[in-house]
């Protein structure tokens, strides 16, 4: 196997990567009609905002062509909306699945 193999390999594990982390902001914009509810606390909220700066900002934890981080991130906003959702009654459902 000569590099041009392994070049292709990383640049289509990137792209996977990347594309993960663009539907995991996509579900995090989708759930920011919690972030209006009074009943999610500023915590969560915060979180939110902070998981979105984090992905779009050119800092990060790991560099850029490996999206792990940002992935991650995203991750733990929407775990934190939805279970901050889910204990003020306020619904969440929509961020299943």
């Amino acid at each position: 196997m000569d590099s041009s193999f392994w070049i292709v390999v990383v640049a289509v594990l990137a792209l996977v990567v990347a594309g993960y982390a663009a539907v995991l902001l996509v579900r995090v914009f989708r759930a920011r009609k919690l972030l209006l509810d009074a009943g999610v606390p500023l915590q969560s909220k915060a979180l939110f905002w902070a998981a979105v700066v984090y992905t779009v900002s050119p800092v990060d934890l790991i560099p850029d062509p490996v999206y792990l981080d940002d992935v991650g991130v995203l991750l733990l906003a929407l775990r934190a909306l939805h279970s901050a959702a889910a204990r003020s009654g306020t619904g969440g459902e929509e961020l299943k699945g």
